[in-house]
């Protein structure tokens, strides 16, 4: 049977349209995931700025009518109207490898998911705000009164014509970004949630990075080894923490730009170089983060990391770090596989 397609019938959507009817393809679902996968491009956003030292800290507030706001003590380099409307492309930069969301859509996506928004900068004496609904603008940027310092406040409430549920989950929030201060210790940020009859801040910095992750999967931290790389081979810069394996079995959790991705050349790299010098079963339990200027990911859900050089530049730091181990310490050489 030969088929044929009428291609006037084939709609292609664009911007706006293509987020608002298709939002699982940008936040994941319509369900609780995707309503904090939408807070976290927003706070993402603001933590960016920290982490390219244009902002110091980051406040996010969970407020009583169901809203988001996210405040930030700098400003942004792009144009906020710009980032709020005009949707990015995968793959592009936003100013250095410490950059955290995959896209540059953060914002965008934001605002097109939100039943409303209402951005605000302070600088040069001057508030400036934008509102928005649904993505399209109320009124154009305008003056809104005096202003002390700097600053930018996003603040935004999901649509409920979009999620399933606008309930955030406190308990879920604060795990993800008590993994972001450890993978970026210069964040310091804070979690208010302010829904209930007393609001409760809890904040967010750490002092020993991934020692604090590599504890938390139940490795012995007097054990640890710490491994931070600058590698312009591969684009970017690794940081490493392992340790023989707890009471809770080998672990090994890794990272690109701070996202969680459980496979590719940045653990492949890992295991290349453990089993140069511990053999292929070494026990261990490990945090591998990479962070890329580039980073190029693979498979249907981006869910693979896919720089090449990755991969031999990993493994060679890996297998230094563990060879000066063994040389430094040899009564302690067979620890990593004693569990």
């Amino acid at each position: 049977m030969t088929h044929t397609y009428d291609a006037s019938s084939i709609v292609a959507l664009e911007g706006l349209e293509a987020v608002r009817k298709r939002p699982g393809m940008y936040v994941g679902s319509t369900g609780e995931r995707g309503l904090h996968n939408l807070l976290y491009e927003a706070a993402e956003s603001a933590m960016d700025e920290v982490l390219l030292g244009h902002a110091d800290r980051v406040e996010v507030a969970l407020l009583a009518d169901g809203s988001v706001r996210v405040a930030h003590d700098g400003v942004h380099r792009r144009p906020l109207d710009e980032q709020l409307t005009v949707l990015g492309v995968p793959g592009s930069r936003r100013g250095g490898r410490h950059v955290l969301s995959w896209f540059d859509l953060g914002l965008f996506v934001v605002n097109a998911l939100s039943d409303r928004l209402v951005a605000e900068e302070r600088h040069d004496g001057v508030t400036n705000r934008q509102e928005y609904s649904r993505g399209k603008p109320i009124a154009p940027p305008h003056p809104a009164g005096p202003a002390d310092g700097t600053g930018t406040t996003i603040t935004f409430r999901p649509d409920r014509a979009i999620f399933e549920t606008v309930t955030f989950d406190r308990s879920a929030l604060a795990e993800r970004f008590r993994e972001l201060a450890a993978l970026n210790r210069t964040l310091d940020l804070t979690l208010t949630d302010a829904r209930g009859d007393a609001p409760h801040t809890e904040r967010f910095r750490s002092v020993d990075g991934l020692r604090e992750l590599l504890a938390r999967l139940g490795a012995d931290p007097t054990e640890t080894i710490v491994v931070e790389r600058e590698d312009d081979r591969m684009g970017g810069s690794m940081e490493i923490a392992l340790a023989p394996a707890g009471d809770r079995g080998p672990q090994i959790v890794t990272f690109a730009n701070s996202r969680r991705i459980d496979g590719g050349t940045h653990l492949e790299g890992f295991r290349d170089g453990v089993t140069a010098v511990l053999g292929p079963d070494a026990r261990l339990t490990a945090v591998v983060s990479v962070k890329l200027d580039e980073p190029s990911y693979e498979g249907s859900c981006r869910e693979i990391l896919g720089n090449t050089p990755v991969r031999a530049c990993v493994a060679e730091a890996v297998q230094q770090a563990l060879e000066t181990r063994r040389d430094e310490h040899p009564e302690r050489a067979a620890a990593p596989t004693a569990r």
